[in-house]
């Protein structure tokens, strides 16, 4: 049995979208620790907008990453869309109903790993789909921004590790209750 895995940053006030403010605390533990995570997958699972993100950067970030980016590059990658119609960098694309074709996924061995994607962890979420929680809380208030958890999103979770950084970012796991 498959599991998927959302590996996520966010600020102390919930913040997700366009990480810039993760930089200055972004050190070799967070740096191993997503070498590890990204190790461990299987297969990228992500939304669309992340996919497209990902697909125009990482290719010209391998020889600088190495085998994070050789691995990020070869790795397969499942998106959820119904805008895209031509897969590329190894991707394909989810058929019928996202919640299903995950379920699909889940009953075969492997982990999933998301990154990314707002939307499509929150439809996840919802549909009881993700396994694990691995979020990054940076000490940083954005104020405003798109949050990780969409307003009226209600999941009960179990802590199952955490630790800090030395530039004081909190990596905390939880599990669905």
């Amino acid at each position: 049995m498959g599991m998927v895995v959302a590996v996520e940053y966010v600020t102390l006030d919930g913040v997700f979208e366009e990480p810039a403010w993760s930089g200055p605390y972004f050190n070799d533990e967070l740096g191993n620790w997503q070498a590890a995570n990204l190790r461990e997958a299987d297969a990228l699972l992500l939304g669309r907008k992340t996919y497209e993100g990902f697909k125009a950067a990482w290719p010209q970030m391998e020889a600088e990453t190495g085998d994070f980016g050789v691995k990020m590059n070869s790795m397969p990658k499942h998106v959820a869309t119904t805008t895209l119609a031509t897969p590329e960098w190894n991707a394909t694309f989810l058929q019928g109903e996202v919640a299903g074709a995950v379920a699909k996924l889940k009953s075969e061995p492997g982990t999933l790993l998301v990154n990314g994607s707002a939307s499509l962890v929150n439809y996840l979420t919802k549909h009881n789909l993700i396994d694990e929680y691995r979020i990054m809380i940076y000490p940083v208030v954005q104020g405003e921004g798109r949050k990780l958890w969409d307003d009226g999103t209600k999941i009960a979770l179990e802590l199952t590790d955490s630790w800090k950084t030395t530039t004081g970012v909190e990596v905390i796991t939880y599990v669905p209750a």
